[in-house]
Parts: structure tokens; C-alpha cells; sequence
């Protein structure tokens, strides 16, 4: 390997001349790392309390996601100047169990879709705001640093889809009062586990190529 690449952090998988990616090795990264793992345990807890109490796929699924982020981003900042296969590894580890919140939550809309009436849609639009507005704080603290190596980068993905999800869920109240029926807060169930699939897709997809690049120029 030459000098000049030698000295390089770990890139997108190409090798030399191919543009650096950023590891998130810097403390202000760090430190907003911390406040967005803070903002999901916060979150977590909220929604996962309506959720029980509401039966409600679409916030049961937003819980699970916050609790999820929490885990994996502390892992992300753990994995933080380790070397490049560790991060991917921790990237891999997160794109796995997005996959596995996927099914499940997947698997609790196709149960609840035979059980129960239809959740409050007051408590699914208020805890979805609630949410929206937790992911919006964490994604502004994010968003500069979406571009990263597989690991920086599968931050900003989950913190995207939370935004996502939680307009989703607030959306879903409004639907469940214009229909009268369960069906609109199972269907958005089953559409966000289709966004967390493809997302753990990604994540999984970087993380072998830059596992394989990192071999490949050791």
C-alpha cells in the first residue's frame, strides 16, 4: 500500500483516490451522538407507555424503534476510532437488528389485525407529534454528519426513518377517525417495517463493502 494512502482514515471502499469517509472521530460528533441516544431513551419510554396502553401498532412500532436507536447508537459511539472492523461489525450488528424490528413489528400488526378495536386516535397523533418532534431535535443535531463511513452513516438512516415514522404515526390518527377502524393504524404498521428493511438493507450493504475494501488494502 502506498504512503499516501497509509495515512488516510477509512474510506468508502475503493481504495486509493476514493473521497475519505468520515469515522466520527471528532467530539463534537461525540457529543451529539450523547444527546440523541438521551433524546431516544426519553422518547422510548414516552411512546412505549401510549403504545401499551393503546394497543397500537404504528406507536408500539415507534417504541421499539426508539429503544433500538438507543441501543445501536451507543454502540456506534463505542465503535468510534476503533478499526475499520469493528465499525463495520457495528454497523452490521445495527443493520441485523433493524431487520429483526422490522419483523416484529411486521409480525404484531399481522396479530393485531385479528384482535382488539381500533386505538384512541387522539393518543396515536399526540404520541406520534411527540415523536416527530424528538427526532426532528435529533436529526438537526445529526445532519451534518450524514454523509459518513457505514457506521456514522447508519446513525443518520435511523434517525431519518424515526422523522419518518412518527409523521407516519401522527397521520395514522387522523386516519383512524375518518374510518372508524383499526386497519389504517395496522397498514402503517406493516408500511414502516418495509422502511426499516430497506434501511437495514443499506446499512448492511455499506458495511460488507467497506469490510471488503479494508482486507483488501491491509
Amino acid at each position: 500500500m502506498s504512503e499516501s494512502c497509509s495515512s488516510e482514515p477509512a474510506t468508502s471502499g475503493c481504495g486509493c483516490g476514493s473521497d475519505v469517509k468520515f469515522d466520527g472521530a471528532s467530539p463534537e460528533y461525540r457529543r451529539a451522538l450523547t444527546w440523541v441516544i438521551a433524546i431516544n431513551l426519553v422518547g422510548f419510554v414516552v411512546v412505549l407507555v401510549g403504545g401499551l396502553a393503546q394497543g397500537s401498532a404504528s406507536l408500539s412500532a415507534n417504541a421499539l424503534d426508539f429503544l433500538a436507536d438507543s441501543a445501536t447508537y451507543a454502540i456506534s459511539l463505542w465503535a468510534i476510532g476503533k478499526s475499520v472492523s469493528i465499525r463495520t461489525g457495528a454497523a452490521l450488528f445495527k443493520g441485523l437488528s433493524l431487520g429483526a424490528v422490522a419483523l416484529s413489528v411486521a409480525g404484531f400488526a399481522a396479530w393485531r389485525a385479528w384482535t382488539g378495536a381500533a386505538p384512541s386516535r387522539e393518543a396515536i397523533s399526540a404520541l406520534g407529534l411527540f415523536g416527530a418532534l424528538a427526532n426532528l431535535a435529533a436529526a438537526g443535531l445529526l445532519v451534518r454528519y450524514r454523509d459518513g463511513d457505514a457506521n456514522v452513516r447508519s446513525v443518520w438512516l435511523c434517525t431519518r426513518n424515526d422523522l419518518i415514522q412518527c409523521l407516519g404515526v401522527a397521520a395514522t390518527g387522523g386516519l383512524v377517525w375518518l374510518t372508524g377502524s383499526r386497519w389504517p393504524d395496522l397498514i402503517v404498521g406493516v408500511l414502516l417495517a418495509g422502511v426499516f428493511l430497506s434501511s437495514a438493507y443499506q446499512i448492511i450493504r455499506q458495511a460488507r463493502a467497506e469490510h471488503r475494501a479494508s482486507l483488501a488494502t491491509s
